[in-house]
């Protein structure tokens, strides 16, 4: 699941409880209203899903600018990967990174004619 992906369940199950909240308040008996304290309950929880959406997003944020420092830090480096071969299998492979391509958030290293994403790195030598 994708930063952007976490965010958008997030804020929909925000709207959700929102929606709940309301509907609750619109149905619940008048001689037995809702207590105060379980409103306060429910507000309180409503309030701590805004800080972990707004934490999530910040996560995500530096997650992002670690992967692109580590790519970097490879940058001259000789790596082995894993890259699938023409016929479909996977095999090993090692050469020396030339460059890190970021695109829409995500990180490549370009090793020879190869696009290699930081989760198939294998070793790393200097």
């Amino acid at each position: 699941m994708s930063v952007i992906d976490a965010t958008a369940s997030a804020s929909e199950l925000q709207l959700d409880f929102m929606k709940l909240l309301v509907t609750q308040l619109q149905n619940q008996n008048p001689l037995e209203p809702m207590d105060n304290q379980d409103m306060a309950a429910q507000l309180a929880q409503f309030s701590q899903l805004q800080q972990l959406e707004n934490m999530n997003g910040s996560f995500g944020q530096v997650l992002k600018a670690v992967q692109q420092d580590y790519a970097s830090s490879l940058v001259g480096k000789d790596i082995s990967f894993v890259a699938t071969a023409s016929d479909g299998t996977r095999e090993t492979h090692t050469g020396r990174v030339e460059e890190v391509v970021l695109k829409d958030g995500d990180v490549t290293l370009v090793v020879g004619n190869h696009r290699v994403g930081l989760a198939d790195v294998l070793a790393i030598r200097e």
